[in-house]
């Protein structure tokens, strides 16, 4: 619903909302039929929706969680993977899913500027995802420091509170016409909370 609203509004129509999935709504039979009925009860744009997943979900049947995406993305939903680099994926699976992101996990992002496995391991998963044709994403950026570091490795988006904290919609909209409607291109992410 909020998708289809912002859909109206010049300010926020090419909004994405990514959304984290667990393990157990990706294991339900109905998964597929249950989003895409969602999206079309609301009038919502699929483009608009991107599905997070974690590295951890891929250990269960893998072969029905890549059937299930590709169902999904071949309806215009786009694939996210949060936290890469801290579970357990195998690399040949890696190549099989239908993603369009991987995020750096924020523990790389976190010592960053002082550890330089840390900055290996970044400067990894950017490599990676760029050989892919994949978005990378950086969470957890808290400073001008580790944002430039970022920039100099190859990564050019980010979330974290750098660029702000988690917002309910109401102050996500104002934050975004107090910017007249555009953020800085390179903040890919601004988190909503729920209101109470």
């Amino acid at each position: 619903n909020q998708i289809a609203a912002w859909a109206a509004r010049k300010e926020t129509a090419d909004v994405t909302v990514s959304v984290n999935i667990s393990a157990r709504q990706l294991r339900l039979p109905n998964f597929v039929q249950t989003v895409l009925e969602t999206l079309d009860a609301s009038g919502a744009n699929p483009h608009s929706l991107e599905l997070e997943l974690t590295e951890s979900m891929l250990l269960d049947d893998v072969e029905d969680i890549i059937a299930k995406m590709s169902q999904l993305k071949a309806h215009g939903l786009r694939f996210s993977l949060d936290d890469f680099g801290t579970g357990y994926s195998s690399l040949s699976y890696l190549k099989r899913l239908p993603l369009d992101q991987l995020k750096i996990d924020r523990s790389f992002v976190r010592e960053l500027i002082t550890d330089a496995s840390d900055r290996a391991i970044a400067q990894a998963i950017i490599s990676l995802s760029q050989a892919m044709g994949l978005n990378v994403i950086a969470e957890g950026v808290e400073t001008e420091e580790q944002r430039e570091l970022l920039v100099d490795l190859g990564c050019n988006s980010y979330q974290g509170f750098l660029f702000s904290r988690p917002l309910p919609v109401e102050e996500f909209q104002l934050f975004l016409c107090a910017n007249d409607g555009a953020t800085d291109p390179c903040v890919q992410e601004i988190s909503l909370c729920r209101a109470s």
